[in-house]
């Protein structure tokens, strides 16, 4: 593997990590892409998470500190529809 797909399966594995605590509030995350030019993941937001007000905090909070604690790449997440 080279070092985007390194980071790609590092960005995949913590996302599905996430995933149970939103299940159970019926909601889920998806991981859709990552922008290496820019150092953005892209994610999906699905089911109560989607309409929720919250959605910012779970990103930022939540999906960002996940990641950026595991990979110094990582600037921003985004939300895709």
């Amino acid at each position: 593997m080279n070092e985007i797909e390194d980071i790609e399966k590092k960005i995949f594995d913590i996302i599905e990590s996430l995933r149970p605590v939103l299940q159970e509030d019926d909601g889920d995350v998806e991981f859709v892409e990552y922008d290496k030019n820019k150092h953005y993941v892209n994610v999906r937001l699905l089911g109560n998470c989607k309409t929720c007000p919250l959605s910012s905090m779970t990103l930022q909070a939540g999906i960002l500190r996940a990641l950026k604690n595991e990979i110094n790449e990582i600037e921003r997440v985004m939300e895709v529809k």
